[in-house]
């Protein structure tokens, strides 16, 4: 067996996470098939789901807690009339009920609750971890499991399509929000229970139409070298491109490059200097705040920053890239 060579690479792949692997054990495979020194992923998806999971190399990593954050959207699949342990299909059959005669003002009224700034509980098979061991541990292993609710966003809830039993949903949703929970409030609002029965993650802001690549053309690309493994790998930058962009002169670089705040003039600043929160003045949404990224004179990406009220920018996760090519 050939050993593989890991190298300092800096950037983002799209991975098309398959069936039935974990987020780690994707994570894991992509990092040795790319020959990356460091990776780390964006948010676990289930085995159970299928899609977009951002994995981040080398400097990328320092940004992917923040993607975590991020918007995201899901076709899920939804089985109407029994519930499970697991709230999904993975899960034992705890009840059957009958289900309902349902039209469409019916459906509608069931998911209307479901949208907006909500609370839910989260599964008790979940990562959430309760004295630095994950809930789905202890449920496994029999204990009393109390999952405390949270409050989550969901901006979009639809139904795509419903064939008898079964429901297809569109979600868009904002960080920490578990789809397994909204298919189970569903079936408790329409009476007769429901679980997931299949989820496919469609993207994560930035990454809003994403060209995804598969575990499989990874493998082909490993056979053939370096060369096409670096082409599946977007630049670092591309998980910056949903906030502004600040280009920096070449004494505002050195300055920064010790790490140090840096004034920016009215010209050079993403919002007007003293124009307060930039969502309230309509220069963009409150959840980026007023976060930016931080280009040197000679066009590289330096910072992940945050400009103050007064025009003042400072680092909030600085990159060392090197010259030339982010990926080599």
């Amino acid at each position: 067996m050939t050993r593989r060579t890991f190298r300092d690479i800096h950037g983002i792949l799209l991975l098309d996470k398959p069936l039935g692997l974990s987020s780690n054990q994707a994570l894991q495979t992509a990092r040795r098939l790319v020959g990356a020194a460091k990776g780390g992923h964006t948010g676990s998806l289930d085995p159970l789901a299928t899609g977009l999971l951002p994995l981040c190399f080398g400097e990328a990593t320092k940004i992917a807690g923040w993607l975590l954050g991020s918007r995201k959207a899901y076709e899920a699949e939804v089985r109407l009339g029994a519930t499970t342990t697991t709230a999904d299909l993975e899960g034992d059959v705890v009840e059957t009920r009958p289900v309902p005669t349902l039209d469409e003002a019916t459906l509608e009224a069931a998911l209307a609750p479901l949208r907006g700034h909500i609370v839910q509980v989260p599964p008790a098979y979940s990562a959430i971890k309760q004295d630095g061991v994950p809930l789905y541990v202890k449920a496994r292993r029999g204990d009393v499991v109390d999952v405390p609710s949270r409050e989550v966003d969901v901006y979009r809830l639809e139904i795509i399509e419903r064939r008898g039993d079964t429901v297809r949903l569109h979600v868009e949703c904002g960080s920490g929000t578990y789809v397994r929970s909204l298919a189970v409030d569903l079936g408790e609002n329409l009476g007769c229970g429901a679980h997931l029965t299949g989820l496919r993650r469609l993207w994560v802001e930035p990454f809003l139409a994403p060209a995804m690549v598969t575990l499989d053309q990874l493998r082909d690309a490993a056979e053939t070298g370096p060369d096409p493994l670096d082409a599946c790998l977007l630049p670092v930058e591309a998980g910056l491109a949903h906030i502004p962009r600040v280009d920096l002169d070449p004494e505002q670089t050195r300055v920064l490059g010790f790490g140090q705040p840096v004034p920016l003039g009215e010209g050079t600043a993403p919002w007007p200097v003293g124009a307060g929160d930039p969502a309230a003045a309509g220069h963009g949404p409150a959840s980026l705040d007023r976060r930016c990224a931080a280009y040197g004179s000679d066009g590289r990406l330096m910072a992940l920053a945050e400009v103050d009220e007064e025009g003042v920018l400072r680092v909030v996760r600085g990159f060392n890239l090197p010259p030339g090519d982010a990926l080599a």
